[in-house]
C-alpha cells in the first residue's frame, strides 16, 4: 500500500472506454466517483490534474455519427462538439466538491516547441496556485494526423513532466502490465514494479485499443519512458471499478514505474548537459555567496547580461572575475534581463510593464559547478 501523502502533483490520465459508455453516454456515476478521489488527494495535500480524454466519443454519440473510423473532419466536428459536453460534466462533477475546473487544450507543438511549452506550463501552474483543477486533453478540433499524439497515455507522460509531477497514474481498463496478453495468453502474469524499460519489456507489449480507446500497452510504456526520464513516477492500474484512485492507494493491482530521480533532480541533470549556452549573466558577490547556499537569482544581483537569448534558454552564470558559476534556465529574454538587471523585484513591473515573476532563475532551474554547493529554500 501507497500512502497518498508520498506525492505532491498528481496526474491522472482518464481513457474515453471508461469515461463514455456506447449506449448511454457519460458514465456519471463513475465521473462522480473519480471526483470524489480528486478530493481526497487534495485533503491529503496532493495537487491534482486531470488528462482526459471522452471530446470525441460524446461527440459523436451527440451528432449521430456511426461506430467506425472517423474521417478527420468527422473527428474533428466530433471534439467541437463534445468537448463542450466533457467540461461542463467536469465543471459540475469537481462543482460538488467546491473545486473550480480549468480547461487546457493542447497540441504535440505546446509540449514540444520551447516557448509554447513554457506558456502552457505557467498556464498550468497559475491555475494550480489558484486551487483549480486542470482538465487537458489533445485539441482534436485542430490537430491533424501530423501534428498530434493520437493518444492521451503520452501526452499525459508530457503534462506530468512539463509540471514536474511526483506521479502519473494510467487508469485502464486492464490492471497492470502483464508478461503476455491477459485472457489469450495462459502463461501471462502481472509485474507490481518495473524499474526499467529493458527490450525484454518493450517486446511483451500488446495493444488492447478499441474504437473509444486507441492506446494499448506500447503507448504506455512509452508514456512510461517519458515520464521516468524525468523523475516522475508512473502506475498503470484498473479505472472500471468506482473510486478507482482510492482503490489504487488500498493496494488495488497495479504496476509501479519507479522513477530513479525526482523531477528536480532530473531537470537540473538535463540543465547541466546542455552544451550550447543562450548566453551569460553576470553577478555581484553578494548574489554568487547567495546561490551557494541555495537561493534563486534575483535581478538585484546581476551586473551585465549577455547574448540573445530567450526565456526558457539555458544561460551561464558568471562571476564578477569571469568564473563560470554555473547554468540554468533563465525567466526573461535577454533584452529584459538587461533592462532589469540591478534592480529590486518590486521595480520590475514599472520597468517592463508586466506583472513581475520576480525571480530571474529559480533554484529548481539552477545547476551549480561541483565547487559550489546549493541547499537552500530562499531567494537571492
Amino acid at each position: 500500500m501507497v500512502a497518498t501523502s508520498s506525492f505532491k502533483r498528481v496526474v491522472i490520465k482518464i481513457g474515453s472506454a471508461l469515461l463514455v459508455d456506447r449506449e448511454k453516454g457519460l458514465r456519471l456515476e463513475w465521473l462522480n466517483s473519480l471526483c470524489s478521489d480528486v478530493s481526497m488527494l487534495r485533503e491529503a495535500g496532493c495537487e491534482v490534474l486531470l488528462v482526459s480524454s471522452g471530446a470525441i466519443a460524446l461527440g459523436r454519440r451527440q451528432l449521430g455519427l456511426p461506430m467506425r473510423v472517423l474521417k478527420l473532419e468527422e473527428s474533428q466536428a466530433a471534439a467541437a462538439t463534445g468537448q463542450i459536453l466533457l467540461s461542463r460534466a467536469y465543471s459540475e462533477a469537481l462543482g460538488q466538491f467546491e473545486f473550480q475546473a480549468g480547461q487546457v487544450l493542447l497540441t504535440l507543438s505546446d509540449t514540444e516547441e520551447r516557448r509554447r511549452y513554457i506558456n502552457a506550463r505557467e498556464t498550468i501552474s497559475t491555475l494550480l496556485r489558484l486551487g483549480a483543477i486542470p482538465i487537458i486533453n489533445e485539441n482534436d478540433t485542430v490537430a491533424t494526423s501530423e501534428i498530434r499524439y493520437g493518444d492521451n497515455d503520452r501526452l499525459a507522460a508530457r503534462v506530468a513532466t512539463m509540471v514536474s509531477a511526483d506521479l502519473l497514474i494510467l487508469l485502464s481498463d486492464i490492471d497492470g502490465f502483464y508478461s503476455g496478453i491477459p485472457g489469450k495468453d495462459m502463461d501471462a502474469s502481472r509485474f507490481d514494479s518495473i524499474d526499467e524499460i529493458t527490450p525484454a519489456i518493450e517486446a511483451m507489449a500488446g495493444d488492447a485499443g478499441t474504437e473509444l480507446s486507441k492506446g494499448g500497452m506500447v503507448t504506455k510504456l512509452e508514456a512510461a519512458k517519458i515520464a521516468m526520464q524525468a523523475g516522475t513516477s508512473m502506475v498503470i492500474t484498473s479505472g472500471q471499478c468506482l473510486n478507482p484512485i482510492d482503490a489504487l492507494f488500498k493496494g488495488a493491482n497495479a504496476t509501479w514505474f519507479k522513477a530513479k530521480e525526482t523531477p528536480v533532480t532530473a531537470r537540473k541533470k538535463w540543465i547541466a548537459g546542455q552544451i550550447e549556452l543562450g548566453g551569460s549573466i553576470a553577478i555581484d558577490d553578494g548574489a554568487a555567496k547567495a546561490l551557494a547556499i541555495g537561493k534563486s537569482l534575483l535581478p538585484a544581483g546581476v551586473t551585465e547580461v549577455n547574448g540573445s537569448f530567450s526565456r526558457g534558454d539555458v544561460v551561464a552564470i558568471v562571476s564578477s572575475n569571469g568564473e563560470e558559476l554555473g547554468c540554468g534556465l533563465v525567466s526573461y529574454d535577454a533584452r529584459d534581463a538587461a533592462q532589469i538587471a540591478g534592480c529590486q523585484s518590486d521595480e520590475i513591473e514599472s520597468i517592463l510593464g508586466i506583472t513581475s515573476r520576480g525571480v530571474l532563475i529559480h533554484r529548481d532551474n539552477l545547476v551549480l559547478r561541483s565547487n559550489q554547493t546549493n541547499h537552500g529554500e530562499q531567494d537571492a
